[in-house]
């Protein structure tokens, strides 16, 4: 907490009459960008947009994304409400895809892709060459596809 009062240009005493202790931090960060995200996705008038739009997010502001997408064990995590508001888009997109019965499968879906493809990218993961645009375009086009086709139950 010093160390965030510090980057921040206040003393603790002033940090701690804004937020209780570490977790609540956590939580504001991973709470904040969630309203723009929201509007963002809102905005995406079809699935690929959707996907763009996560990952714009996740190259504009690299370090909320990992917290949101990515938290980690012990990490604290946006309250439900913040959540259910950026998780809108996607789900709306899951029953345009595959219907109201398997919407929350395929938001779910396309949601775990964008994040794995996106934090591989930022953190580098991609070491084999090639074009990384390319192989978005490529993989968001599959995972569409494959969205799009009836379940096999």
């Amino acid at each position: 907490m010093a160390a965030v009062a510090a980057r921040v240009g206040v003393r603790a005493p002033s940090l701690y009459k804004r937020v209780e202790n570490r977790e609540a931090l956590l939580r504001a960060g991973a709470e904040a960008p969630l309203p723009g995200l929201a509007a963002r996705h809102a905005g995406a008038g079809s699935a690929r947009e959707l996907l763009d739009a996560f990952r714009a997010f996740g190259h504009e502001r690299p370090a909320a994304f990992q917290l949101v997408m990515t938290p980690g064990p012990g990490v604290p995590t946006a309250r439900r409400e913040f959540g259910a508001a950026a998780s809108a888009a996607a789900l709306r997109v899951g029953e345009e895809l595959v219907g109201p019965a398997h919407a929350l499968d395929a938001a779910r879906t396309l949601t775990a892709w964008v994040a794995g493809f996106v934090i591989m990218e930022l953190n580098g993961g991609f070491q084999l060459g090639g074009d990384v645009g390319g192989a978005w375009a490529f993989g968001a086009g599959r995972i569409l596809a494959a969205r799009a086709a009836p379940p096999r139950d």
